[in-house]
């Protein structure tokens, strides 16, 4: 099942100088997790989008589109 969004957090995650292990130990998740989200295979709970947000220094709805 494709998650039905489109993500930039690779956009802001590369902007902000930060490596995918970088963003997951930030946030408190695996390298992995990161990776599926950037590709848009993996819908983040609301706690976890909150805290990605905040690491990239960027705006929710900017990260992730739900259309």
């Amino acid at each position: 099942m494709g998650a039905e969004f489109e993500c930039n957090l690779k956009k802001y995650r590369v902007l902000r100088g930060l490596t995918q292990e970088q963003l997951a130990q930030l946030v408190g998740v695996r390298r992995e997790t990161i990776m599926r989200l950037e590709k848009a295979q993996y819908n983040p709970s609301l706690k976890l989008a909150i805290d990605i947000s905040r690491a990239v220094q960027a705006p929710i709805e900017e990260i992730f589109i739900f259309p």
